[in-house]
Formats: structure tokens, C-alpha cells, sequence
């Protein structure tokens, strides 16, 4: 029997390698994306299902990049037209990033293709209960508690 700490290490190698297989193949699906790149994509999202325009730090923590590499990221969108920064009511210094009409239905259009690719591949190996498994396992991994 395995002990506790080599059935952990083994979980997640197994979790670590799905996760990369799997977006690796949402990374390379131009149909999906379009002109956009994934981490573009993940802006638009979380403007998407925010209640407002948000901060830059804010987007850091949803999207998990740097501070440098959202500023990057921001300075593409907003090139592309897809979104728009905007005065920040509490803090005269500082701005918060919303997306533009346009933006909103790359979005759309994206999401929806990327909803159906991401459904295509994880029910190629999972049924509905393992499906539900999974996303209650990882929400509680996320969730979990320093031991």
C-alpha cells in the first residue's frame, strides 16, 4: 500500500499531466480562438462574469499572470479594440478595465466555441458522474484548508 505522501505525489502528476494534455489541446485549436490567444480570451471571460469594469490586479488574480505580463496583455485587448480602460471611482490615480461592445461579442462567439470544444473533450473519457466527481474534487482542492 502506498503511503500518503506517494499517493499525493502521484495524484497530482496525474492531475498536473491531464491539465497540461488537455489545454495544450485548447491551445493549439485556431478554430476556437480566432485571432485570439487563450490567456486573451481568459480578460474577456473574466470581464464577462464580473458586475463592472475591474482592476488590473483584480484580472492578475483571475487570469493568474504577473502584474507585467497583464499590463502586456491589456495594452493587446485594447489595441484590438476588445477593451477599454475607464476612471476608477475610488482611486483618481488608477483606472479599470471594461470591454468594448466589441469585445463583448468576441466573447460570445468565442466562448461559445470554446464551451462546445472543452464539453467535446472532457467527455471523451468521463461519464456525467465522473464529470461531477471531478469538478466537486478539484473545487474542494481549491477550496482546501492548509493541514
Amino acid at each position: 500500500m502506498a503511503s500518503r505522501t506517494k499517493l499525493a505525489n502521484e495524484a497530482w502528476e496525474a492531475l498536473f499531466r491531464a491539465q497540461r494534455t488537455i489545454y495544450g489541446e485548447f491551445e493549439h485549436s485556431a478554430e476556437v480562438w480566432g485571432s485570439l490567444a487563450p490567456t486573451e480570451y481568459g480578460v474577456l471571460y473574466a470581464l464577462s462574469t464580473a458586475p463592472g469594469p475591474l482592476r488590473i490586479s483584480e484580472l492578475c488574480e483571475d487570469v493568474l499572470l504577473s502584474q507585467p505580463g497583464m499590463s502586456r496583455l491589456i495594452a493587446r485587448l485594447e489595441g484590438k479594440g476588445l477593451i477599454e480602460r475607464v476612471a476608477d471611482p475610488s482611486d483618481a490615480r488608477a483606472s479599470r478595465v471594461r470591454m468594448t461592445a466589441e469585445g463583448v461579442r468576441t466573447q460570445r462567439q468565442v466562448g461559445a466555441a470554446h464551451g462546445r470544444h472543452v464539453a467535446k473533450l472532457m467527455v471523451r473519457g468521463l461519464d456525467r458522474d465522473e464529470l461531477i466527481e471531478l469538478r466537486d474534487l478539484s473545487r474542494k482542492l481549491v477550496g482546501a484548508e492548509d493541514e
